[in-house]
């Protein structure tokens, strides 16, 4: 390869003409590219054309060509490998130069034109352009050229056009030559490239396929086409035309990735991710391409364009023309994610190739939202989820129906696909407020409201709603006193109010949310009374609202939900033995390391019992439990009731301090305690309360709710204290963050980074709880996100927090990525805020 500097003048000038190639992406520079390169060029102009005074030019970057071989009587030509981005936007800038030009001067117009634009010669056809983008870009590109009115259109090559054109008439209002051939003498002389010229012997596809333009990495979607196009010599024009182009336009670059990641699954690649897809496709097409020639290349695009087609039905169930079949693809894409998508294109494949009818697929496809639905309310861990469905398509039995096929793959043995029974249970006792996203929390209750089957159902799609507690979460004197009348020997009105207010029975969705309130029943009877839901009339009806007609409601909905979401095969699916929560309370206690301790509200809210006491009671009857002695009450301290069930005599105190616990006074020091959602990581569960993402998308009453809650609750502290974290929490977000707050009782604040997914996601360094009057440093949250999945910075984090006077983090570096310590919240007054803040800024400079 030849390399060698050179201005924008001296690399168009001459008979040359370059050609951007099939298999590059078109135009994507946005209005922040097109500034900076105004803002250079603008920079460069007031140097003016005395070169001698100025300094050297501004460098843009490089081009790499490859040149293809003379003709005769033709111009030159040259494939742009790697540049075409800012060559791209430098003729675009030329064209609104000449257009500007032209409201007061056409002669330089005219000069312009021919300088930059067209070739000298009088070519015909598309000989005469300078510069021929990719198809895509073409008809946009050669209107602004040839100044057709269509030019400046919405697409990206528009974009630029008006944008030069917009920053030209500011910088030149009066419209002057000697003022604009400033601009001019700089796009000619000042703007510097690098032009790579390969050679015979070098491959221009591997070249493209290593490079990335002005810092945008090529996407899984770029490297495919680049890569299908190099293998189609001959048919590469039409095959572009006729499919390619149609299925990029239609699907877009993202989608067009996950249609290729999903083409692989359905062929039985159910583990390949989306950053593996172009290596897993281009295996998969290069052994076609040896056993064919270029037309078996073409059917399989052509294969894939149908599928893309299809796909485009799972986006916008809408284009499904049968109504059933489009009813449950809607209700798949509320229910939100990309879990889905492998068993719904595998339905509407089969559908278009006509070896299932519509029907069959609305059956299959309502298995796959019920195994989703149960799994949630039952608080089955969803992280096996995305797997068991991409398995799906290759796993299911090719000699039954597909609806019977699909239900007896997800009934299989361990795959958690709730009974009946475990259902009922579930709606009856769990937490479903704090279970699953919130966006699957609404999905349940419009599902249930839909089903009344009014008249005149409500639109959804219009109409705002929210969750509501009939039982309010923070009851007056007159809900407890009602509760008070339900309660059993030795319950009180708030343990009875804690198993019941997060449970199904208890929760609605209204458009009323703030004048409901904690208002007493009667006055939220007489509101529901006049809802557009059924299920909220249903709720009026009754006289009164504690636990019988809690339980009541929750057992009609149960009947609802066993009739919506079809269960597993009889004796094939579900879960076996002792219930499913206690089994996940037995792995949680199993994993709970000596030396912590935790509570049994945590357990509870961990593994969905239902309450403390339902927690306490199990413990105290069974011996084989694991790690029960780890458990205290809220306040750190041993349980009066326990016991050991084995016979041993020392204490449950003299126990913990043996295995490491340190106690202060009669309660156990706080910085050793794990939390619900420390136990949640520890264990590998889902974390049972709102994530950071959900708060952050919460209803704006909804945020400032706890806001309110959270600065009320740091107020108990001392007010130096108080008034100085919550003077750094507002820095915080002045400078840029957010602050997330918990859904649970006990309102906690996090002072969070970033939006994104995965890796990239939301990350925040620590969780406060004003109640607790604890910082729990989530180390396990952090080892899942960049850059904190390198062990040394974890290590400094932790380092500079044990810094702060009166924390004593003892974590190994081995164990952090599985620990979340906390430390008292009081340190931080005075001198140990200063610290705190340094910490959070420091947490701030590595994260973004």
């Amino acid at each position: 390869m030849e390399a060698r500097e050179t201005t924008f003048e001296r690399l168009i000038q001459g008979d040359n003409q370059f050609q951007v190639p099939l298999y590059q992406r078109t135009y994507s520079w946005d209005v922040d590219d097109h500034q900076r390169l105004w803002d250079d060029l603008v920079e460069q102009a007031t140097f003016g054309s005395d070169a001698t005074q100025a300094p050297s030019g501004h460098f843009l970057g490089s081009l790499v060509l490859d040149p293809r071989p003379p003709m005769p009587d033709t111009v030159q030509r040259w494939v742009v490998i790697d540049g075409q981005q800012r060559l791209t936007t430098l003729m675009l800038l030329a064209c609104a130069l000449r257009d500007h030009v032209r409201t007061f001067d056409k002669t330089k117009a005219d000069l312009i034109h021919r300088r930059y634009l067209i070739n000298e010669e009088d070519y015909g056809g598309l000989d005469a352009y300078r510069l021929l983008p990719t198809q895509a870009d073409r008809p946009s590109y050669l209107a602004c050229v040839d100044n057709d009115p269509r030019a400046g259109g919405d697409d990206s090559i528009g974009v630029a056009y008006r944008f030069f054109l917009a920053a030209l008439a500011e910088y030149d209002p009066v419209g002057e030559w000697e003022t604009v051939r400033q601009i001019d003498q700089a796009l000619r002389h000042r703007l510097t490239l690098v032009t790579i010229t390969a050679g015979p012997q070098d491959n221009a596809f591997r070249i493209f396929e290593s490079l990335n333009n002005t810092g945008k990495p090529l996407s899984q979607a770029d490297l495919l086409r680049n890569y299908v196009f190099m293998q189609l010599p001959r048919l590469g024009e039409h095959v572009y035309d006729k499919i390619w182009l149609p299925l990029q336009t239609e699907l877009g670059p993202d989608r067009l990735t996950t249609l290729a990641w999903l083409d692989l699954v359905l062929q039985g690649q159910s583990r390949v991710t989306i950053s593996e897809v172009y290596q897993g496709q281009q295996r998969r097409m290069g052994r076609i391409a040896a056993a064919s020639d270029e037309e078996g290349l073409r059917d399989d695009l052509a294969r894939l364009r149908r599928l893309g087609h299809l796909l485009m039905r799972v986006f916008e169930p809408q284009r499904e023309p049968d109504v059933e079949l489009r009813t449950v693809l809607r209700r798949l894409l509320q229910w939100g994610g990309e879990a889905h998508y492998p068993p719904a294109l595998h339905v509407l494949d089969r559908v278009d190739r006509g070896t299932v009818e519509p029907g069959e697929a609305v059956e299959a496809l309502t298995f796959v939202e019920s195994f989703l639905v149960r799994r949630m309310i039952c608080r089955e861990p969803s992280h096996s989820v995305r797997q068991i469905l991409a398995t799906l398509p290759s796993g299911i039995e090719r000699d039954r129906s597909l609806p019977e096929a699909v239900h007896r793959y997800l009934s299989g043995l361990r795959r958690g696909w709730p009974r009946d029974e475990d259902l009922r249970e579930a709606i009856r006792t769990q937490p479903f407020y704090w279970q699953g996203s919130s966006r699957h929390r609404s999905y349940v209750l419009r599902r249930f409201e839909e089903d009344y089957m009014a008249p005149e159902p409500v639109d959804f799609s219009r109409a705002w709603a929210t969750i509501e507690h009939v039982l309010p979460q923070r009851p007056g004197q007159e809900w407890l006193a009602m509760l008070a009348e339900d309660t059993e020997a030795g319950e009180r009105a708030e343990e009875l109010h804690e198993a019941l207010v997060h449970t199904l029975g208890n929760l609605t969705l209204t458009g009323e949310n703030t004048r409901l309130s904690n208002h007493p029943y009667e006055r939220k009877q007489q509101i529901f009374d006049q809802s557009a839901l059924r299920m909220n009339r249903e709720i009026a009806a009754a006289e009164r609202w504690g636990r019988k007609e809690i339980l009541s409601r929750a057992d009609r909905l149960a009947d609802r939900a066993v009739r919506m979401w079809p269960g597993p095969v009889a004796g094939d699916g579900g879960q076996s033995g002792e219930r499913s929560e206690w089994l996940r309370l037995r792995k949680v206690l199993a994993a709970l390391p000596s030396g912590r301790w935790t509570t049994y509200k945590d357990l509870a809210a961990v593994t969905g019992v239902g309450s403390p006491q339902t927690v306490g009671s199990y413990l105290a009857s069974r011996t084989d439990v694991p790690n029960a002695h780890r458990v205290l009450r809220a306040d750190g301290t041993s349980s009066p009731d326990f016991a050991w069930l084995d016979g041993r005599t020392e204490t449950q105190r003299e126990a913990l301090e043996r295995e490491g616990v340190r106690f202060n006074g009669a309660a156990a020091d706080p910085e050793q305690k794990l939390t619900a959602e420390g136990l949640a990581d520890l264990a590998g569960l889902d974390r049972p309360r709102e994530t950071e993402e959900e708060a952050a998308t919460a209803s704006e009453g909804t945020v400032t709710d706890r806001a309110e809650n959270f600065s009320k609750l740091l107020s108990t502290h001392h007010p130096d204290l108080a008034e100085g974290l919550l003077t750094l929490l507002r820095k915080w977000e002045t400078d840029g963050g957010r602050l997330g707050y918990g859904a649970a009782e006990e309102t906690s604040c996090s002072p969070v980074l970033r939006e994104g997914s995965g890796s990239q996601g939301s990350i925040w360094p620590v969780n406060i709880y004003p109640r607790s009057g604890v910082v729990e440093v989530v180390f396990a949250h952090l080892a899942r996100r960049e850059p904190f999945t390198r062990p040394a910075l974890l290590a400094e984090l932790r380092d500079r927090i044990r810094a702060i006077p009166g924390v004593t983090l003892t974590v190994p570096d081995a164990e952090l990525p599985r620990r979340r310590p906390s430390f008292p919240l009081g340190v931080l007054r005075g001198g140990g805020l200063v610290r705190f803040a340094e910490t959070l800024e420091w947490f701030r400079q590595q994260s973004l």
